[in-house]
């Protein structure tokens, strides 16, 4: 890693990453030019998870996108450096979500081909391919591809059950059935197929294991989303104020982007007691800095 890299890194650094982050990152680029063959491939694949991981933090927990884009881009050369393509693969399909988030569909599908072409590189574990489907979805979806995304969902489902003899790498800890559930209860629920959503949704809250405490802010603020859209502002205003509390517990933008997102859908009733109660919980003072200092 040359001395232009870290300077790059850093200039992303002074954000609300983790310390330990942000040192090991320092200490990867530190080693890599000190190393040959092996150790050096094992280094800069530390380096490339650790990239990943700070890229996931500013684009997920912190909502810049653009940091997190050139943070990502280190990711990829360090796992170039590592020639490891499973970990290239994760890297690119991350960098999807920018332009997908955006509605940028053609430039979202042109980094999807490029994560699928590495995967076909590694011996791809069901979980690793069934979450490409699965991001791909999410990019199809925020460009109003809904029945695309709800295919892509359905083969993601097909993928998992009938598995394959490959492990998932150690680094993959952000994806399960429950959270491919959840990506399909959003898609179902911004397609208006709200009854489905309501169950697939529900379902994914039962199924989720403690360590996914951030996705359960978005479950609930998507469930929200559909009871307002079913014109049930009160059951609306329960699951946001869910999320709240597990917002109050562990910030995520991500989540906090599905609270708000609910009470512009509630601007009808917001004369109501259950909306006005929400208004206080919203904007109390350490809910109205995090998102204003955010």
């Amino acid at each position: 890693m040359t001395r232009s890299h870290r300077r790059l890194y850093w200039s992303v650094a002074p954000t609300n990453l983790h310390p330990a982050v942000i040192a090991h990152a320092t200490l990867g680029c530190a080693l890599l030019p000190e190393t040959t063959d092996s150790t050096r491939r094992t280094i800069a694949a530390a380096l490339g998870e650790t990239y990943l991981l700070a890229g996931r933090i500013e684009f997920f927990d912190l909502r810049e996108p653009s940091t997190a884009n050139d943070t990502l881009l280190l990711a990829l050369q360090a796992a170039g450096e590592a020639d490891d393509a499973l970990l290239g693969s994760a890297v690119i399909a991350h960098m999807a979500f920018v332009p997908g988030w955006v509605g940028d569909r053609d430039a979202a599908l042109e980094r999807m081909i490029a994560a699928r072409t590495y995967a076909r590189r590694a011996p791809a574990s069901a979980e690793f391919l069934a979450w490409l489907d699965a991001v791909e979805a999410e990019c199809e979806t925020r460009c109003g591809s809904t029945r695309t995304a709800l295919h892509l969902i359905g083969h993601a489902e097909d993928v998992l059950t009938a598995g394959n003899e490959h492990p998932s790498p150690e680094w993959m800890d952000w994806f399960s059935p429950a959270r491919l559930a959840a990506f399909k209860g959003n898609t179902q629920m911004i397609a208006g197929h709200l009854l489905q959503a309501r169950e697939t949704l529900q379902g994914a809250l039962e199924t989720m294991s403690p360590s996914e405490d951030k996705q359960r802010s978005v479950v609930y603020g998507d469930l929200a989303a559909v009871e307002a859209a079913a014109g049930n502002p009160e059951q609306s205003c329960e699951y946001a104020s869910q999320a709240l509390d597990q917002l109050a517990i562990t910030w995520y933008a991500t989540g906090m982007d599905r609270v708000r997102e609910v009470r512009r859908a509630l601007t009808p009733h917001q004369h109501e007691r259950c909306v006005r109660d929400l208004d206080d919980r919203l904007y109390d003072w350490s809910t109205t800095l995090s998102v204003l200092s955010r």
